[in-house]
């Protein structure tokens, strides 16, 4: 106990120590130079490509790319124009079979049971980029074709909101937010992280730990679900996640985990020291045994509660899209910066941390959505953003 406590010092003192960013700071700058350099890199692929063909109007171009922006950015009407596209999805019927998934009530549920069902097989894994990046547009996609939305898909920012993302346009409760913060529950001590025989992590609480109760999301019903979800005593549930167990969407949002993993230096250090593929997405996911859980953790468990820190069940958080959004940012930074090397670069197997040992992952490796949609597709094929099925960028 008395190491559980030194251990959960340790890490409030990085956390009070580490740098944040706002608009001014060097970071959040550095951010932006890196951002203006990716889109450049796309505006020149693009231009080169259309010069060289005659398909214009069967091509992407800069004309016709979907640009991708922070929620910050957004108009208050744009901002209700997604949630409200979001919450169509959660009335609509689900095309996962009761067989497959009995929990699976909602369109978005069948987003949320194709996460759980390969679970094991799309984190630490060779396709954890390209399966997510796939997930993110086809939920983008079902939002237009399915609830009329307009607009594109809005990505969360971690680093610029990092010292009080309670406070942040995402999560203040307003009704042109992603809902707020969930209910204060005292007293929950902290969260303890395993995972196989590795040193345990510990994080912080955050500050809320109960349902929501403000926002779009006030009133929402999550149906599948938990499988492990890590709770402040230490202890772990247990189950396949699929069947129907209705319950609030919770929150307990951490100031403390967002400015010790994913704050705009850790950004930075990601897209920058990890010159290849494996060391990059083993970085971003928190190297098991370095103490560290990534950009990745880190944005999933500054949400916090039930089911953002569920590594199965974590879509049904409204914000995982934007949360993965900005993963796949990230990705398209590094990719850029050595575009020609690194398109196409890949690097792990078919399961979690290779246990159990499996093949290699290729480029010719199927990825299928199931019944979440986007039909089968290869890994080939959603190594670019603008490639493939895809035709998008990002701004901040």
């Amino acid at each position: 106990m008395l190491i559980r406590h030194l251990t959960c010092a340790l890490l409030l003192a990085r956390a009070a120590a580490a740098l944040t960013a706002d608009k001014n700071s060097q970071p959040f700058t550095d951010l932006e130079k890196l951002i203006e350099q990716a889109r450049s890199t796309q505006e020149h692929i693009l231009d080169d490509r259309a010069i060289a063909t005659e398909k214009r109007g069967e091509i992407c171009t800069r004309d016709n790319l979907t640009v991708r922006r922070p929620w910050g950015s957004l108009s208050k009407n744009e901002r209700k124009a997604y949630t409200d596209a979001v919450l169509c999805l959660q009335s609509l019927p689900a095309r996962t079979p009761a067989s497959v998934a009995p929990g699976a009530k909602s369109r978005y549920d069948d987003f949320v049971a194709t996460h759980i069902t390969q679970a094991l097989h799309i984190h630490y894994t060779g396709i954890f980029l390209a399966w997510h990046r796939w997930l993110v547009y086809n939920y983008e996609q079902a939002l237009k074709n399915e609830c009329g939305y307009k607009g594109s898909q809005p990505y969360w920012n971690w680093a610029l909101y990092a010292s009080d993302p309670a406070s942040s346009p995402i999560f203040d409760g307003s009704a042109y937010s992603m809902s707020g913060n969930g209910k204060y529950v005292p007293n929950k001590g902290i969260i303890t992280l395993t995972l196989g025989d590795f040193p345990p992590i510990y994080l912080p609480a955050g500050t809320g730990g109960g349902c929501v109760t403000s926002g779009p999301f006030k009133k929402m019903q999550v149906n599948l679900g938990p499988v492990t979800l890590p709770l402040n005593n230490g202890s772990v549930l247990t189950g396949t996640g699929l069947e129907y167990n209705p319950r609030c969407l919770k929150r307990d949002i951490s100031a403390r985990v967002n400015s010790a993993y994913a704050n705009a230096t850790s950004v930075i250090s990601l897209i920058l020291k990890n010159k290849n593929i494996g060391d990059f997405q083993m970085v971003m996911q928190g190297i098991p045994g370095s103490g560290s859980i990534g950009v990745h953790g880190g944005g999933h468990y500054t949400m916090g509660g039930d089911p953002a820190d569920d590594i199965f069940v974590s879509p049904g958080e409204p914000v995982f899209y934007l949360h993965h959004g900005m993963i796949d940012l990230v990705w398209w930074i590094w990719q850029a910066l050595d575009y020609k090397n690194r398109r196409d670069a890949i690097s792990g197997t078919g399961t979690f941390l290779n246990s159990p040992p499996s093949p290699n992952t290729t480029l010719d490796d199927i990825i299928d959505l199931g019944y979440a949609g986007g039909g089968p597709i290869t890994m080939r094929e959603l190594m670019s953003v603008h490639d493939g099925p895809f035709c998008y960028t990002y701004i901040l």
